[in-house]
């Protein structure tokens, strides 16, 4: 699966740069959500998004070093405020022209394959929602467990 994912984040990522565009796949979750609510804290776009605030914190630092967004004092002094730059509101429609690009691309791998990726892959998160990995595991392991000491 990770090497799945390398092959396909890297080629986005080519993608971009090809298109002129400073960006990192993993930016664009978090572009989407301020997009669609304007500025939002960090602990918001993690639960809206669905990782964690960790992930969210270093992708956010990330695009802070690349001035891609800011970041703003909230309510208390713990909170901070993630705010689009005028570079990544300009960025924008050329963004949207990659993304439009990609799930075109993305509707041909689909159609190419016996199944579906995106529906395989829907799934599988629909089915580890229900049921982690981890409790899988945990569960495999105890069964190997009883079955070596019969």
């Amino acid at each position: 699966m990770r090497h799945l994912i390398d092959l396909l984040d890297q080629d986005v990522e080519a993608a971009y740069a090809a298109a002129g565009l400073t960006w990192r796949p993993r930016y664009t979750p978090v572009l989407r959500a301020l997009m669609a609510t304007g500025p939002a804290s960090i602990r918001w776009l993690s639960r809206h998004i669905g990782i964690s605030h960790s992930a969210v914190s270093q992708t956010v630092s990330q695009m802070v070093k690349d001035g891609l967004v800011e970041l703003r004092p909230g309510d208390d002094a713990r909170e901070r405020i993630v705010v689009l730059t005028g570079r990544t509101e300009k960025m924008i429609p050329a963004l949207q022209r990659q993304w439009a690009a990609t799930n075109a691309a993305a509707a041909q791998l689909d159609a190419e394959l016996s199944a579906p990726l995106s529906r395989i892959v829907g799934e599988a998160i629909d089915a580890l929602t229900h049921r982690p990995f981890g409790e899988r595991i945990q569960q495999q392991a105890q069964a190997l467990a009883a079955t070596s000491q019969s």
